[in-house]
C-alpha cells in the first residue's frame, strides 16, 4: 500500500475517531464533571483533552511509514 493511500486512509479514521472522542468527551463533562469541585474539573478537562492522542499514534505511525521498495 502507498503512502498516499495511508494517509487518506489514516486521515479518514482520525477524523471519524476525533468526532466520535469529542462527543464522548462533551457527554462525560456535562454529566458527571460538572458537579465535581473545581480542581478536579481541572484535572478532568485536561485529561480528556489530551487522551485522545494515545490511541491514534499507532494510525500516525502508521501513515509515517515509508513505502517499500
Amino acid at each position: 500500500m502507498g503512502m498516499r493511500l495511508r494517509k487518506l486512509i489514516g486521515t479518514v479514521v482520525m477524523l471519524i475517531f476525533i468526532i466520535t472522542y469529542a462527543l464522548f468527551a462533551m457527554a462525560i463533562a456535562e454529566g458527571r464533571i460538572t458537579e465535581a469541585p473545581k480542581p478536579l474539573q481541572t484535572l478532568a478537562y485536561i485529561v480528556l483533552g489530551l487522551i485522545w492522542i494515545v490511541p491514534l499514534m499507532p494510525l500516525v505511525r502508521w501513515m509515517a511509514k515509508p513505502d517499500k521498495p
